[in-house]
């Protein structure tokens, strides 16, 4: 059983800097926790202090139960996969799979045995006498997971693992992560700023921004009932359409009104609540009508091309309203016609 317990993590740098804000988030044994969030959010510092490669100013770190806040990062059992492979130029890939079963003073047969066994599960044998230089991007990749699978840790941390390949590598090597990860069952801590890594790689995942965190959930949870209006925008490809306004009420019934909409969306009783400043859809519950009753008169924006759909951009004045469409023949400044699903609506 490995349980990652981390307790009021704060982490505040020189100059007043709040890195973290009192971090709560416990990763259960066995799971993939994807860890999301902008360049700044605080989600790499979060993962280096699970490593002890950087010191919390507050809070407690625990692994398999135990508080490892103090323990040197070596005492941790945890393996780490970073960005940039990390692997020794002058070394061959044998002796870099090798070389931290070595420093641990294991026997000469155990490591040729974690070593061949690694290298047959990724598929490097033919690699193994070649140095890093002579591999792609790929191959050196997946050295450095191996690196980190021959240790037989009890954690693993992966810091963005996939941003320097390309992005045909991306998916083969994401898709090797994820049956990897569930063949040796090893509690797994994955740091990204990619929601499409996020939604397809972990069991659960949490969001974090500006050093906090926003919503944890699965995956799926996270994307149809985000929780703030930050965790709305950043989940989904395209991201979620917002409208400015308010909501008001007349007749008993309750009404979003704003200066962009051509018509009051009426809102039903679970969509009822106090403190509302905006009504969000995604893409695909904003539909092309030529009917006269429509909620958004817009200029069209922009115009991406996807092949299997197109996404029209908008603008309201205040935000870019997306739509998915499958077929269009309008042109960038026409006018266009919009109708909202109404089962398909937030607020927030």
């Amino acid at each position: 059983m490995s349980e990652v317990e981390l307790k009021q993590i704060v982490k505040i740098f020189p100059g007043s800097t709040k890195a973290l804000d009192e971090i709560n988030l416990k990763v259960k044994d066995r799971e993939l926790m994807v860890i999301l969030g902008p360049s700044g959010c605080g989600k790499s510092t979060l993962l280096r202090i699970v490593a002890g490669l950087e010191k919390a100013t507050d809070g407690r770190v625990f692994i398999d139960g135990q508080d490892v806040t103090e323990q040197e990062p070596g005492t941790r059992n945890i393996a780490m996969v970073f960005q940039n492979y990390a692997l020794y130029p002058h070394m061959t890939v044998f002796k870099n799979l090798a070389y931290g079963l070595k420093n641990r003073k294991i026997n000469k047969s155990e490591i040729n045995r974690r070593v061949k066994e690694v290298a047959e599960t990724l598929q490097i044998e033919e690699y193994l006498d070649r140095k890093p230089s002579q591999l792609s991007g790929g191959q050196r990749q997946r050295v450095a997971m191996g690196r980190a699978i021959a240790r037989n840790p009890k954690v693993f941390l992966f810091d963005e693992p996939l941003s320097n390949l390309d992005a045909k590598l991306r998916i083969q090597v994401r898709l090797e992560i994820s049956r990897l990860q569930s063949k040796l069952g090893v509690t797994s801590l994955y740091v990204t700023h990619d929601q499409v890594e996020a939604m397809t790689l972990g069991h659960r995942l949490v969001l974090m921004n500006e050093g906090r965190i926003e919503q944890i959930g699965e995956p799926l949870q996270v994307y149809e009932s985000p929780e703030t209006l930050f965790v709305a925008g950043f989940i989904g490809s395209p991201p979620m359409n917002f409208i400015k306004g308010k909501i008001i009420v007349e007749n008993n019934k309750s009404f979003f009104d704003s200066k962009s909409l051509k018509q009051k969306v009426e809102l039903n009783n679970s969509l009822n609540k106090s403190n509302v400043n905006y009504l969000s859809f995604r893409p695909q519950n904003i539909y092309l009508t030529n009917d006269q009753d429509y909620d958004l008169e817009l200029k069209i924006f922009g115009i991406e091309n996807l092949g299997k759909e197109i996404v029209i951009i908008c603008d309201d004045g205040e935000n870019k309203i997306r739509v998915i469409a499958e077929t269009f023949s309008s042109q960038i400044n026409d006018l266009i016609r919009l109708k909202i699903d109404r089962e398909n609506i937030l607020l927030f």
